[in-house]
């Protein structure tokens, strides 16, 4: 849902896939908020600009270096201050959705937060990624991925529940299971975090970094290099390029084009010409 007048622009949605998760990007050249409340825990990303806002009895900025962060009920007020103009995402997590994000990390409860402005790169360009892939709204595994990581890594780096959060160490032998069945599994659209991470008895965010230390890639990563290469095997054997897709796992094939691309420089269309004139191995 898109608000446009003559100063500011506001689109408003609420995601696909998990209940009590909103969506804003906002595009202000004027605005003042007055003191409010939300009845969701909120995380803020500024794109360019900036604005000033009241919480908790003093005054702050919103700038590009620097995220947002509410906790459910916290009242704040906002106005632009000496910026012309604040451009950022928004993320606005109800009960429903905190419970979704919690039962990913293994913790009861949601972190609390004693300061409302982080200074933290990392998780600035995390949460920027996740906004804009909600935003695209065409991966539901890489959606659900960078939306446990992204808090799993918020609450553990500036959470007061940071130690609850359960780890697991290097384990080849679970990397082991969880690979074998992807290998099998590929080409199943539905293949989520959690059904992996029953495979071995891990949450989706122990399922995570089990991955990234052993093997260096997330699990949507791997699934995805699992995808292309049996992609590729369906491109060498005549296939059109939305069969492909299809039969290797994408969604569609704009979606195995975009990874293709990403991955090897060049689209599906220019490897099948390339192939053609004999100049793939």
């Amino acid at each position: 849902m898109a608000r446009v007048d003559r100063h500011n622009t506001t689109r408003y949605w609420n995601a696909t896939g998990v209940d009590g998760l909103s969506c804003l990007h906002a595009d202000f050249t004027t605005h003042d908020y007055a003191p409010h409340q939300h009845d969701a825990f909120v995380v803020a990303v500024t794109e360019s600009g900036g604005s000033e806002f009241r919480s908790r009895g003093r005054s702050d900025e919103a700038r590009e270096s620097v995220l947002l962060v509410f906790n459910p009920a916290e009242p704040h007020s906002g106005r632009m201050g000496w910026s012309k103009r604040w451009c950022y995402r928004s993320l606005y997590l109800t009960q429903p959705a905190i419970d979704h994000v919690t039962a990913g990390l293994g913790i009861d409860r949601p972190a609390y937060f004693m300061r409302n402005v982080l200074g933290d790169a990392d998780l600035i360009a995390a949460f920027a990624r996740l906004h804009r892939s909600l935003d695209e709204g065409h991966d539901p595994l890489e959606e659900h991925e960078l939306l446990v990581a992204s808090f799993g890594e918020l609450f553990t780096r500036h959470g007061d529940g940071a130690r609850a959060i359960p780890t697991v160490p290097r384990d080849e032998a679970a990397v082991s299971i969880v690979v074998k069945r992807m290998a099998s599994q590929h080409a199943e659209s539905g293949l989520s975090l959690d059904e992996m991470g029953l495979w071995v008895g891990m949450t989706a965010f122990q399922l995570i970094g089990l991955f990234k230390r052993t093997i260096g890639l997330t699990p949507h990563a791997y699934l995805t290099q699992l995808r292309l290469k049996a992609a590729i095997r369906e491109l060498k054997a005549g296939a059109p390029i939305a069969d492909a897709a299809l039969a290797s796992g994408f969604y569609d094939q704009s979606a195995l084009t975009r990874h293709f691309k990403r991955s090897f420089g060049i689209t599906p269309l220019q490897y099948q010409r390339a192939g053609a004139a004999g100049l793939t191995r």
